[in-house]
């Protein structure tokens, strides 16, 4: 058992102890009977009930203050607090003047039944006090518990797989041979003319277009139209020189 249990459980101890003092204290004070009444006198029974009440109160209060997981703030603060003052101010009150009377009722010194109350009241202060600290401990450490959810996965069931006849090997044909592959030729691109060639049957199925419209319809530049063009004439109008035999 941890310390942090060990320190819970004797603060619930101190309580109940001083919770059954007390009232015993409080339930043994409401039979003294009151001065110049008999000794055969009996107390009524609220006076009985009402001398429980006042510890079991005190009691219940604090419970709610310990285990309840009030919210934060200034104002939930005061909540609790100041609604458990009265009851335990009252309570402590009530319990120390019935204990202090009967202590009287008994014979005890003044001074005895002045402090003897005290340590009863004490008790349940300290008592109080570490169920307090122990319920607020508690909930800092403890996490919420963590839900995890498990996915639901369907599984479609497995086909049952049929085994195959058995068939004589007499019965089984030999595998075919693979046909031969035959190698396929490639025919080779066809170059296609050089722009000068393209430029020079141009111009001679149409020698008077203009190198724009060539240019166009060849797709290429008018530059470049017009450098072979200039190529072409030049090749044309230069004159082969005679070739001489010789005698």
């Amino acid at each position: 058992m941890s310390t942090f249990f060990k320190g819970r459980v004797w603060a619930y101890a101190g309580a109940f102890l001083g919770g059954a003092v007390s009232i015993a204290a409080n339930v043994a004070h409401s039979y003294v009977p009151p001065n110049g009444l008999s000794a055969n006198w009996t107390p009524q029974a609220g006076a009985v009930v009402g001398a429980i009440f006042w510890p079991v109160a005190l009691f219940v209060a604090i419970e709610i203050l310990a285990r309840t997981s009030w919210p934060t703030g200034k104002r939930w603060a005061a909540l609790r607090f100041l609604g458990l003052l009265p009851v335990a101010a009252v309570a402590a009150l009530v319990s120390y003047r019935h204990l202090s009377g009967l202590l009287t009722f008994y014979g005890e010194d003044d001074l005895t039944a002045a402090i003897g109350p005290l340590a009863v009241d004490g008790l349940m202060v300290m008592a109080t006090g570490a169920l307090l600290a122990t319920g607020a401990r508690r909930t800092a450490v403890e996490p919420a518990p963590r839900v995890e959810r498990t996915p639901i996965v369907e599984v479609e069931p497995v086909p049952q797989i049929q085994p195959a006849p058995e068939v004589a090997p007499e019965l089984v044909a030999e595998p075919a041979p693979p046909a031969p592959v035959q190698a396929v030729r490639k025919s080779a691109p066809k170059r296609q003319p050089s722009a000068a060639a393209r430029v020079a049957s141009a111009v001679a199925r149409s020698p008077r277009a203009s190198d724009a419209t060539i240019a166009a319809r060849l797709g290429l530049s008018e530059a470049t139209v017009k450098r072979h063009r200039r190529q072409a004439v030049d090749s044309v109008s230069t004159p082969t020189a005679p070739t001489l035999h010789a005698a």
